[in-house]
């Protein structure tokens, strides 16, 4: 007799019953939303021109961090040199890292007293301002380059091997092998990459509100907290915050239709041996690889030179606001991981084809919903029953849980189905069920993406400044509201020395958490 695999372990039941919670939260946020709102016709030409600039300086951000990816990472893929692997690792550290601490940097950098107008200064020239449109593009560039470029350093990974040594063996000179190999994979690669930074950059809080502001420099986001926090006009927050939710289901909509497949074949999964061209090439590339880990890590060193120092003599207020950042984040991946595991068991273990796309379809629904339209509408459900500074702790934790999850789940999903592939019949004939199902199995082979998923979402809300910003306070700020107060202040001193123990704090949680899973 055949084992049930779906006998003894009650997972499935309780992923459908957390994806109905789940759709019911993010849908239902959205609906209380789009109820309150106005309708479109509610929105004043200011808010127009901030949807416009949404839109522009999106699409501008992304060409900008996708053409400029290209060379990069077509130097790091076909050279070899000492720190190569390090780099390579560094330019994911961007995605992890608070956007008030990059800020910062970019600021020391580009500033009025930064050094590149040190410099212009020395030379004679007109200095350059980081405020406005120009520093929002700028940061959203020094965000998503690295993103872009570690997504087309894969794709040059994947050309198969073959194809490499048969383009060397017909004497491809660099232009050909430009027109048969990179151009086919530019064109499956670049499109999805230009689309994630487009919503990336679609649902930018924290860059707009350090650097931009104003009519010319206002974002969609940027736009529903001043509605929310400074005009009390929760109609106009709604309206807006149904504008986003049109805009990122657009967004994703076209997302996939627009990518062209290489067509290169399959190979034999041999790593690629791509050799870059001699002659005036190699000093190029390597000008590239220089400039871009140059823009990438100076805003970094320059936060680590000026903070460092000042850590000892930080005030109270910062270590508090540091320990309940870390307890919220650490609140937060715990509630994220408790949503992602029945669901990944779920979608490994489910009934039907169609019941798992169900599944699968609500935990990616935080997708189509930003942090802000997330928090409106839940203070709109919740404001009959609690005043706002009392929703800013459960709501911004909830929020950050939620918005971490797909980033989970795609981390969980290949897991739960290999281990259910290759242990689930044999626990199902052993009747392995419920808790000693979950001790003896599940866990331990689900351990590293546990792990990993939960580094991501403390990592995540450890730096949030959506949420809090909307609804905190002074009593319960946390380290992010806190830094961006010091440099509203102009307190440089104390904001840099916050930014190091928030960077510090973040990437130490998901190295935690992370090692803790892969041991």
């Amino acid at each position: 007799m055949t084992p049930d695999l779906r006998a003894g372990w009650r997972g499935p039941s309780l992923g459908v019953l957390v994806a109905a919670g789940l759709a019911l939260v993010v849908l239902g946020t959205i609906g209380v939303v789009a109820w309150t709102a106005r309708g479109l016709s509610g929105l004043s030409s200011w808010d127009l021109r901030a949807v416009w600039f949404t839109l522009w300086q999106a699409a501008l951000s992304a060409t900008l961090s996708v053409g400029l990816a290209v060379p990069v990472a077509r130097a790091l893929a076909r050279r070899r040199f000492a720190g190569r692997r390090l780099l390579v690792l560094l330019l994911g550290a961007p995605f992890l890292l608070p956007s008030i601490v990059a800020i910062l940097g970019l600021v020391a950098v580009f500033g009025r007293r930064g050094w590149v107008n040190a410099a212009l200064a020395a030379l004679g020239l007109p200095e350059v301002t980081i405020y406005g449109w120009q520093g929002v593009i700028l940061a959203h560039v020094f965000f998503n380059l690295p993103l872009a470029t570690r997504l087309l350093v894969h794709g040059w990974a994947a050309i198969p091997t073959e194809r490499l040594r048969l383009a060397a063996s017909l004497g491809f000179a660099p232009r050909d092998i430009g027109r048969h190999l990179e151009r086919p994979m530019l064109r499956e690669i670049a499109p999805g990459a230009w689309l994630a930074v487009f919503l990336v950059c679609l649902t930018s809080f924290t860059v707009a509100l350090a650097l931009g502001g104003g009519p010319r420099a206002t974002t969609v986001e940027l736009a529903i907290y001043q509605a929310f926090r400074f005009d009390a006009d929760l109609g106009r927050a709604a309206s807006l915050g149904l504008v986003q939710v049109i805009i990122s289901l657009a967004a994703l909509a076209i997302a996939g239709r627009v990518a062209a497949p290489a067509g290169f074949g399959a190979g034999l999964d041999r790593p690629a041996e791509l050799d870059g061209p001699r002659g005036w090439r190699v000093p190029a590339d390597a000008a590239v690889i220089g400039l871009a880990a140059g823009f990438l890590l100076t805003p970094l060193a320059s936060v680590m030179i000026a903070g460092v120092p000042r850590l000892p003599a930080l005030p109270q207020s910062v270590w508090l606001a540091a320990g309940r950042s870390v307890a919220m984040a650490l609140t937060s991946a715990a509630l994220t991981v408790l949503l992602a595991l029945p669901l990944a068991l779920a979608l490994s273990q489910g009934p039907a084809r169609g019941a798992r796309r169900w599944i699968e379809a609500a935990g990616m629904l935080p997708l189509i919903a930003s942090p802000l339209v997330l928090g409106t509408g839940l203070f709109l459900v919740l404001r009959h029953w609690a005043a706002t500074e009392d929703l800013a702790i459960p709501v911004t934790i909830g929020v950050n849980a939620i918005m971490a999850l797909p980033f989970a789940l795609r981390a969980l999903i290949p897991a739960a189905r290999t281990m259910q592939a290759d242990y689930g019949r044999l626990a199902a004939s052993l009747g392995l069920r419920g808790a000693a199902r979950l001790r003896y199995l599940v866990l331990p082979r689900l351990r590293a993406p546990l792990g990993f998923g939960a580094g991501l979402a403390a990592a995540l809300a450890m730096g949030d400044l959506g949420v809090i910003a909307l609804f905190g306070d002074a009593r319960n700020a946390t380290l992010p509201l806190l830094l961006y107060q010091l440099m509203g202040r102009y307190r440089m001193a104390d904001a840099a020395g916050a930014a190091v123990l928030l960077m510090g704090l973040s990437f130490a949680l998901f190295w935690l958490f992370d090692r803790g899973g892969r041991r």
